[in-house]
């Protein structure tokens, strides 16, 4: 780990500290406010001395309480992770307090000021980790913290987390040499690299490797001292989080499946179905102003909804069951078999999905309706009827689902999104495998936090028109 990050970290315990301290005295001034004073006058005698007293041992307390839930680990959280972390610990904290209080029988003179504290200590950790954050990614500009590293293979995967390192600077990577596989040459080089200290880590980005080049390159990493990462296969990737327990002493795997089972499904459904009702309402003039668009440009109907020999149109759910699916018409009618068959060899993407490029089918209104991902408003009508949800893998076509892998079919275990983790990391630019493996990810590490993170960052790749097609 770089010095830097462990100073940051070590950094972290007095920034929490002043921060509780500080929203203790915000709750205490704030009780004496007289905007609070008007409505509920004060009828205790609490000194500013003999409550910081108090306040002291309380964020110490709080501090403990951080230390066990993981705020204060070496490795790095998510932002949405870290900021509900805290409100837990944070809430966890505050109850021991009022135990310990009920316990010794010793009453808080202001139940105000003990809530108001609640939160701001939330708010004021939170804001503080976030500064934090703010200047440890600034510093990165400046070459302090930055990790080293060193890609290994020449496939998708590894050009692939070139250029993602390249362009984020934020994640902390520069990639300071580039091999196609691992031999001697190699480690004699990585000897010099690290000799003159200009290397951290190295990343095996090749998932064909062989298991005897893998397991040599872990022990060069090991014997040098040096950080070893690896991309995952597709395979790795399908086998999702997993527990080790040992029986007999033997280690056995047990494969777990998506947090979105049990409570994570009714929360998520819940939010689909009220945040869906609000798009809807708030979206309505825009379907209306699409539906006249698409009526004045062209003739056939508003919807996209039956093929050309009069079937309706259907997409794969969960479970790969087929679902009756719409949208807004961006085509002339009577051309959608055309994609399969004169206009089949302009398909511009690897896999088992269809993307023509330039496509000639596509009408004026059409055109801009995609560009900005008008067209896919009346999902929200199957998200609030249960066939899609919000954020999930992109429903497909049958035909193109019948040409899965069968490690494809992974992303058919929960409903499918109108966004997702792959159209927020590239959209149409991305190869089928990585869309497949953000999907992955996605399906093994939900969490409402996640959720949230996909649909604020979605508009602005609308927006900016990244990948779309």
């Amino acid at each position: 780990m770089k010095r830097s990050e462990l100073a940051f970290t070590l950094a972290l315990v007095p920034f929490d500290f002043f921060a509780l301290v500080a929203a203790a005295t915000a709750a205490f001034f704030a009780r004496y406010a007289p905007a609070f004073t008007q409505i509920r006058p004060v009828i205790f005698d609490l000194k500013l001395e003999s409550y910081l007293a108090v306040v002291t041992p309380t964020a110490i307390l709080f501090l403990l309480i951080f230390a066990v839930t993981g705020l204060y680990s070496t490795r790095r959280l998510s932002i949405g992770k870290e900021l509900s972390r805290i409100a837990l610990a944070c809430s966890a904290a505050m109850a021991l307090v009022f135990a310990i209080s009920f316990f010794s029988r010793v009453l808080f003179e202001s139940r105000f000021i003990a809530l108001a504290a609640w939160v701001l200590a939330i708010l004021f950790v939170c804001l503080t980790r976030l500064v934090v954050r703010g200047l440890q990614r600034s510093l990165l500009h400046f070459g302090i913290g930055i990790h080293r590293v060193v890609v290994v293979g020449d496939t998708t995967v590894s050009r692939s987390l070139m250029e993602e390192f390249k362009h984020k600077r934020r994640l902390g990577f520069r990639v300071v040499g580039h091999f196609n596989a691992f031999n001697k040459n190699v480690a004699a080089h990585l000897k010099e690299m690290k000799r003159k200290d200009t290397l951290d880590e190295v990343v095996l980005a090749d998932p064909e490797a062989s298991r005897g080049q893998t397991l040599e390159l872990i022990a060069f990493t090991e014997q040098e001292h040096l950080v070893f990462r690896y991309s995952a296969d597709l395979f790795a990737a399908a086998v999702g989080r997993s527990i080790i327990h040992m029986y007999a002493g033997v280690p056995v795997i047990e494969v777990q499946k998506t947090p979105l089972d049990g409570w994570g499904a009714i929360y998520k459904r819940l939010f689909d179905v009220a945040l869906a009702s609000l798009l809807i309402l708030v979206t309505s003039p825009i379907m209306l102003a699409t539906a006249i668009a698409i009526k004045l440009d062209s003739r056939g109907p508003v919807f996209f909804s039956k093929l050309d020999d009069g079937r309706p149109v259907t997409r794969i759910g969960q479970g790969g069951r087929p679902f009756r699916y719409l949208k807004f018409r961006s085509m002339r009618p009577g051309t959608h078999s055309m994609r399969y068959e004169e206009l089949s060899k302009q398909d511009t993407r690897k896999g088992p999905l269809v993307k023509i490029k330039n496509d000639p089918r596509i009408t004026r209104v059409g055109s801009f309706i995609r560009l900005f991902s008008i067209d896919e408003l009346p999902e929200f009508f199957l998200v609030l009827i249960g066939q899609m949800s919000l954020v999930g893998p992109r429903p497909h076509l049958p035909e193109e689902v019948d040409r899965y892998k069968p490690e494809h079919r992974k992303v058919m275990t929960i409903k499918p999104g109108i966004t997702g983790m792959a159209q927020i990391s590239g959209r149409a630019d991305l190869d089928f495998d990585s869309e497949v493996r953000l999907d992955t990810y996605y399906i093994e590490h939900w969490s409402p936090w996640l959720d949230f993170y996909i649909l604020l960052k979605t508009p602005l790749i609308v927006f900016f028109r990244k990948g779309a097609s």
